[in-house]
């Protein structure tokens, strides 16, 4: 599952709307609202995102929330390491190679890690 497919689930339950009924209201097959939940297609289009946050009228934060997690739910995310260090290239493959073997607390932990600030400069 996705950032954005785990989102617009919530947003669904918390709103006791089926996968069926929305893809219905968006003339979107169930099937493809189904993949974009579950990433197993590729980043929603930004008039899709749009049409996402209109069918469960969000606004400001939680609209761009929602803009926020599509850009990051591409499901096959490639890393390009050109000009980088050795030490790059090893850790952007060890995390292609490992990455399904990390529990979601790790991950979390991880990704918290990446996004604090400094956090590449500290410890050294």
């Amino acid at each position: 599952m996705t950032p954005f497919g785990e989102k617009v689930r919530s947003l669904r339950a918390a709103r006791d709307i089926t996968l069926k009924q929305m893809a219905a209201d968006l003339q979107l097959s169930p099937a493809y609202l189904s993949s974009l939940e579950h990433g197993r297609r590729g980043r929603p289009s930004e008039a899709l995102v749009i049409q996402v946050c209109e069918y469960f009228n969000l606004i400001w934060d939680d609209f761009e929330e929602v803009k926020r997690l599509a850009a990051l739910s591409h499901p096959r995310a490639v890393v390009d390491t050109r000009g980088l260090s050795p030490a790059h290239t090893a850790l952007a493959n060890e995390l292609a190679e490992r990455i399904g073997e990390l529990s979601r607390e790790d991950a979390e932990l991880l990704l918290a890690q990446l996004r604090s600030p400094g956090a590449a400069r500290r410890d050294r």
